[in-house]
């Protein structure tokens, strides 16, 4: 794919941000020239979310926007799950604008070129004229769609838009790692999806970046999650620095649960003196985990435009019971509890994003203490862009 070319202003904004205790730029945040530049070179090298697996329906394709680039998901019959640059190879047109059941092929609604679930061409109606559906010299497996490099984790399903970043496995190995005294081996197979009292969907009129700066430090608690804060307080807390993979915080006293008078399966191998630790981490470039004693969430960041970013929450709970009518009540709760939360995070990020319109902000300023998680985060970004 084409890969953007930063102006020299760009550049020097970058360096400063890499060498520097000093935050990004703010036209990171408002231009779409800076959005493109890192769609090609943050998130096309690495694997990025962009969407769920279990909702989709058999025999469907779903059109997901990143970044101003059009993909499609197919999952076929049998349930095996693709992607593809969603655009038809005879005159472009974007080939699947609206989520649809598939009648046993994709149909491009312009010259109506068809291809199966695997992406071949399978038919090229009048290509050589009235009637005539096929040409000579023309070679039908040379123009199926372009496919893009995928994987699935936890039923999140990643993409690798450049085809050359080392293997999935290898990239979640560090987090699994981490996690592994938790759950036993890194092993989250036992959690499950479910839609009621598990999923909602959210927009932020704020970029990308802010949603995970904001989720990597507990520095704000106090005074935009009072509730959370009277029983997790930010003197809890700890920061979590991971390398080149994500950063976030982590709490030794949360509870909610046990408050809320729910009673949830856990995971069966959590260290009976660490019930109470929970730890979230933003997995870069684009997903925010949650892990604790009784679930699992996730939130894949979809840019959608500089200034706007849907937010897809998946709740995983532990076993096949907790999916029953009997946790039903308990779902809801514990979803209500975490959209409070989540909600109450729109007002900063949004107001951050109205700031970034100033023409004072300089990038602004860390706290050594607790701002190492965002500062760690605006380092990995700086240095991606630098790099290239």
């Amino acid at each position: 794919m084409t890969t953007s070319v930063l102006s020299s202003a760009q550049r020097n904004a970058i360096h400063q941000a890499t060498a520097d205790a000093v935050g990004l730029p703010a036209q990171s945040y408002t231009s779409p020239e800076w959005m493109r530049s890192e769609r090609d070179r943050i998130f096309a090298p690495t694997w990025t979310a962009i969407g769920y697996v279990h909702s989709l329906p058999l025999a469907s394709a779903t059109p997901v926007e990143l970044m101003e680039l059009p993909l499609l998901i197919v999952k076929d019959p049998t349930g095996t799950v693709r992607v593809f640059h969603n655009v038809c190879r005879h005159r472009g047109r974007q080939l699947v604008d609206e989520a649809c059941a598939l009648q046993g092929s994709i149909r491009c609604p312009y010259h109506s070129w068809t291809y199966h679930f695997d992406g071949s061409l399978r038919g090229t109606p009048n290509i050589g004229g009235h009637g005539i559906h096929d040409l000579k010299d023309f070679d039908p497996a040379l123009h199926g769609l372009f496919p893009v490099r995928s994987a699935v984790w936890m039923d999140m399903l990643f993409v690798n838009l450049s085809a050359d970043a080392p293997s999935f496995d290898k990239h979640i190995a560090p987090l699994e790692a981490r996690w592994s005294k938790f759950t036993g081996a890194g092993d989250l197979s036992c959690a499950r999806p479910v839609n009621d009292g598990g999923w909602m969907e959210m927009e932020a009129r704020a970029n990308w970046k802010l949603l995970v700066e904001n989720y990597c430090e507990s520095y704000h608690l106090p005074w935009v999650h009072p509730g959370l804060n009277s029983y997790s307080k930010i003197e809890d807390h700890y920061s979590i620095l991971a390398g080149d993979w994500g950063a976030g915080q982590g709490t030794t006293v949360f509870d909610f649960s046990e408050r809320a008078g729910i009673d949830l399966p856990v995971f069966a191998k959590w260290p009976e003196a660490e019930k109470k630790v929970a730890e979230y981490i933003a997995l870069f470039p684009n997903v925010l985990l949650g892990l604790q004693v009784d679930h699992f969430y996730a939130v894949v960041l979809l840019p959608v435009a500089v200034d706007r970013t849907v937010e897809q929450f998946q709740i995983y709970y532990v076993g096949d019971e907790t999916l029953t009518e009997r946790y039903a009540k308990a779902r809801r709760i514990l979803l209500a509890g975490w959209r409070e939360v989540f909600v109450e995070d729109f007002d900063p990020v949004e107001g951050m994003q109205r700031g970034r319109a100033s023409s004072a902000f300089d990038g602004g300023a860390f706290s050594p203490v607790l701002d190492t998680g965002t500062h760690h985060f605006h380092k990995w970004v700086a240095s991606r862009l630098a790099d290239n």
